[in-house]
């Protein structure tokens, strides 16, 4: 059993930067991989980023590359996001999960998460 938990939401004006981060608790592999989604008000849940465990490789939306950044601390278990210069569309609920299945575009789908947190709000302001 994997257990998440975000942290590091707020409201920020447009350009500001927020940094999010994900603490898991449990046992996690060098295969698995951790993603961050967000949920806006009647919108699905879309993929933001996600980074391997063991290799550190990354993936993003084309919406935030250039502008986000995925990383992971295996020493403290934490799946940190830094989002710079930040839009209104950006405002969502952004929740991290786990996934032990292959990093391909398969990561980018939400079904193929075992394990969630229970999010936090980001919310940018024009």
């Amino acid at each position: 059993q994997v257990q998440l938990v975000e942290s590091g939401g707020g409201l920020v004006q447009t350009g500001d930067s927020l940094r999010l981060s994900c603490t898991t608790s449990g046992r996690i592999l060098a295969a698995y991989v951790m993603g961050w989604f967000r949920q806006a008000p009647g919108k699905e849940r879309t993929f933001v980023a996600a980074v391997t465990w063991g290799g550190g490789n990354t993936m993003y939306a084309d919406s935030v590359k250039g502008r986000f950044t995925i990383s992971r601390d295996i020493a403290n278990n934490t799946v940190t996001l830094q989002m710079n210069n930040l839009k209104p569309d950006d405002t969502a609920v952004y929740r991290c999960g786990v996934t032990t299945g292959r990093f391909s575009i398969a990561t980018m789908v939400p079904k193929a998460y075992s394990f969630w947190g229970q999010g936090t709000q980001v919310t940018v302001s024009s």
